[in-house]
């Protein structure tokens, strides 16, 4: 479903249990808002049982305590029956009223400055009053507190009922001085009342968590039917998803990427970064390799958050399983390199480069009761032969590289004008290095330094940087992949998935080899019910 469809249908899709829509009211989503009314309802009714004890202390503590009281004990029983009274009407409306709930929800603002009044008046006119100074925390604090984490309204009005609720006190007391009352002096009120304006900033804390909250769950209502569950990783420009379809009863792993985190420098920058994302996706739905990560869907929600919903992953990427579990062995390498070069070749035969090829965007995964299976992911940086969509320069945007220095053609690095798919190959021969040998192809400490040493520096063979048996045709693959004239390696990835299929001494690694490896070293992942650790393969793609 297209995001102007989602979009329209959220628009016209009735909000159960409110008349007018509870999103568009209160920005909360409607399960949210029903909850915290049920909330409210209780909170309603602990307010009637709160002033009915006070209903108990004037009748019957007070008078066994001998507490002295300058004025009639029915004064205290009119503020404490008018409470409940209060309480239970509001209790009513919440639980009965046809009203929609942004006005339930401004009932409750009304509810919690009418309880700090009440509280107010008793403060003034029944508490005793003793000689000397005195401090205490005024109850207005807590029902501040306490209704803050029931209320459905946003954090600035909230603040202003909550602002509202804490000059009850100073209020009452002034109205009181009017009257002949005996108040304290200014300088003790003043400390007196002061706590009630720290709780009603305080106050705003539960509703901006609330509220983010429900831009969450939002969130995942905009994204069709598809439902976020568990935050897999988040970087720089966006968040990585797990998420489940509410029909289909599949996971699939969602991409948002928003607007206020892509730290661009400019407008510009801001839609080079937007576009290129959009370019990723529409190039990967175009492809249909199965060793290429599947789009389910694209678009942009309502907030300007641009997202797309992969396929979700069973396994670990190339990058951590070789750091984690060391170098692999020539058969299980070449086994793997044939599957990436299957899905480079079918976006080649595209017109497409990937220009990214790196172990973090390989994923290795079981799929179904095959395992090793390799997913080529992040096709963010790709472009076509003809170059319109991408240009072909050292530089997509101010300063910032068109992949990952460790893994960049020379071609790539010099910026030079007729960078193609030979690039890829290039890239490949690094990532067939870094799972033979551990290791990149060149170490340095700084990225500038390691794309001279690409530019510049013959690499050393694979089989001269590990203990591991490297077949000499393996050997002389990898190298051809090395080459600095792109006229000189394999000319495709089709053309290098031949020359791969071509090594015959490497045939050893099977189903069963790899069921057992997997079975040994990631038990989590093989059960019925395994539930992937998506890793930085994916993730990456927030960074």
């Amino acid at each position: 479903m297209s995001a102007h469809n989602m979009k329209r249908v959220a628009r016209h899709m009735p909000t159960p249990g409110s008349a007018d829509g509870v999103k568009a009211s209160s920005g909360l989503p409607d399960e949210v808002v029903q909850e915290q009314l049920k909330r409210l309802a209780l909170f309603s009714a602990v307010g009637a049982g709160l002033w009915t004890f006070g209903v108990s202390m004037d009748t019957v503590f007070v008078p066994l305590a001998n507490f002295s009281v300058t004025i009639p004990r029915r004064v205290n029983l009119l503020i404490d029956v008018t409470g409940v009274v209060v309480s239970l009407v509001m209790f009513a409306y919440v639980r009965w009223s046809a009203h929609p709930a942004a006005v339930k929800g401004q009932a409750a603002l009304l509810f919690m400055v009418i309880n700090a009044a009440l509280v107010a008046i008793f403060n003034v006119v029944t508490l005793p009053h003793i000689n000397g100074p005195t401090y205490q925390l005024s109850w207005i604090t807590v029902v501040i507190l306490v209704s803050s984490m029931f209320s459905l309204a946003r954090p600035v009005p909230l603040l202003i009922a909550s602002l509202v609720a804490a000059t009850m006190d100073p209020l009452a007391e002034w109205i009181a001085h009017l009257v002949g009352l005996q108040v304290p002096p200014p300088a003790q009120a003043l400390v007196a009342f002061l706590p009630n304006y720290a709780c009603a900033i305080v106050a705003m804390v539960p509703g901006h968590f609330l509220h983010r909250l429900g831009r969450q769950l939002h969130e995942a209502q905009e994204l069709g039917s598809y439902q976020l569950v568990e935050l897999l990783g988040q970087g720089g420009m966006g968040e990585v998803w797990r998420a489940r379809h509410e029909l289909l009863a599949r996971n699939a792993a969602i991409k948002l990427i928003r607007p206020e985190l892509l730290g661009a420098a400019s407008d510009n920058d801001a839609r080079l970064l937007v576009g290129r994302f959009k370019r990723e996706a529409q190039a990967t739905a175009a492809l249909n390799s199965p060793h290429t990560i599947q789009i389910f869907d694209y678009g942009t929600t309502d907030d300007g958050t641009f997202y797309y919903v992969m396929e979700f992953l069973t396994g670990r990427d190339l990058e951590s399983l070789v750091r984690e579990f060391g170098p692999m062995n020539a058969d299980r390498a070449i086994f793997l390199l044939r599957q990436i070069c299957h899905s480079l070749a079918d976006a080649h035969a595209r017109g497409f480069v990937h220009r990214d090829v790196k172990p973090a965007n390989v994923y290795v995964c079981r799929m179904g009761l095959e395992y090793d299976f390799a997913k080529v992911l992040d096709f963010g940086l790709v472009k076509t032969s003809g170059g319109a969509e991408v240009k072909n320069s050292f530089m997509t945007m101010d300063h910032v590289t068109t992949g990952t220095p460790a893994y960049m053609a020379p071609e790539v690095i010099l910026g030079e004008a007729d960078v193609d798919r030979r690039a890829d190959v290039y890239a490949l021969g690094c990532v067939a290095y870094f799972m033979l040998t551990g290791q990149l192809v060149f170490d340095a400490d700084t990225p500038m330094k390691m794309m001279l040493e690409h530019v510049h520096t013959s690499p050393v063979p694979p089989s001269e940087r590990t203990e591991l048996r490297i077949p000499r045709e393996l050997d002389a693959l990898v190298m051809a992949c090395l080459e600095k004239d792109p006229a000189r390696r394999p000319q495709s990835a089709e053309q290098l998935l031949a020359a791969a299929r071509g090594c015959r001494s490497c045939e050893g690694w099977t189903q069963d080899l790899a069921r057992t490896w997997w079975n040994r070293h990631l038990p989590e992942l093989t059960g019925p019910l395994a539930v992937s650790e998506i890793g930085s393969a994916v993730v990456s793609h927030a960074h």
